[in-house]
């Protein structure tokens, strides 16, 4: 949830709001991760993490002082670690539960031991005594009296634009993109789809529309999804692979691999249609802060 901010809030202080909020989030979904198995907990946890990494990486010229500059770093430096120590047990959830139909007994046997020891992962970086330093730097952050000055609705709108802009330019001719282009277009919708969510309390109030602001944010979600969708070719020969690896010697799962692994590649001529389906909605969708 975004927190209440208004066109006047320092943009300094706006980011301690939203770190508080991502905070919450994850202190409360972590908390299911080390109690049960429940796929929503690393989920949501790693939907934290993001959050958190964007906000940081949004703001970080509204914060001043060197000191908080370096603060700002490790936070996003140890956020991006702790969602790559979560992140392979997301990946194979979301493989065996929406990549593939029905994987074979003999690879779901390998696949849930798999499954046990990223979760043991997950759980030892979100318990340890790192974790426990981050929570402090982020608890020292958000209870520090901001130092800066400005409207958050000026500097939104500069955001905003500046990131639109670059989805824009990297989307020509979006059709010769190759999977190296696609893979930093993805990265740029996810920027500026967080910081539409961000800043979307800035600009609701009189004189804007909402149900603009509303399909401005509906087109950028959708077309990051798209764009992951198109990923999970990729994402889906990892996880094979360490399946593959994961097998015991008495365990033959090569044929059925393979058969997974063209399952998963299938649908690529779909999934550009949609891609490109995205895309002009994106390009329909008006700028909400103008």
């Amino acid at each position: 949830m975004v927190p209440a901010l208004a066109p006047d809030t320092p943009p300094d202080a706006a980011l301690r709001q939203i770190v508080a909020d991502c905070q919450a989030d994850l202190l409360k979904y972590r908390a299911i991760v080390l109690t049960s198995r429940r796929p929503i907990g690393i989920h949501q946890s790693r939907v934290a993490l993001r959050r958190l990494r964007a906000a940081l990486g949004l703001f970080r010229k509204a914060v001043p002082g060197a000191i908080e500059q370096r603060l700002l770093q490790a936070m996003a430096a140890e956020a991006r670690w702790l969602a790559g120590e979560c992140g392979p047990s997301r990946d194979l959830h979301v493989f065996l539960t929406e990549s593939v139909e029905d994987p074979p007994p003999e690879v779901r046997r390998v696949a849930l031991r798999l499954a046990g020891t990223h979760l043991e992962r997950a759980r030892a970086a979100l318990s340890g005594a790192r974790f426990a330093a981050f929570a402090d730097q982020i608890q020292a952050f958000v209870e520090a009296p901001p130092a800066g000055g400005g409207r958050l609705e000026t500097f939104g709108r500069e955001q905003l634009e500046k990131r639109h802009a670059k989805v824009r330019h990297l989307g020509r001719k979006l059709a010769s993109l190759d999977e190296e282009r696609l893979h930093q277009l993805r990265i740029a919708v996810k920027k500026l789809r967080y910081a539409a969510g961000f800043l979307e309390p800035v600009f609701s109030g009189s004189g804007f529309d909402s149900a603009r602001t509303k399909a401005y944010i509906e087109a950028t979600v959708r077309l990051q999804g798209a764009l992951g969708a198109m990923n999970d070719r990729a994402v889906a020969a990892h996880i094979l692979a360490d399946i593959s690896a994961a097998a015991r010697p008495t365990e033959d799962i090569g044929r059925a691999l393979r058969q997974l692994g063209k399952q998963a590649a299938s649908g690529h001529k779909r999934r550009r249609h949609k891609l490109e389906r995205a895309w002009k909605k994106f390009k329909k969708a008006g700028r909400f802060w103008d």
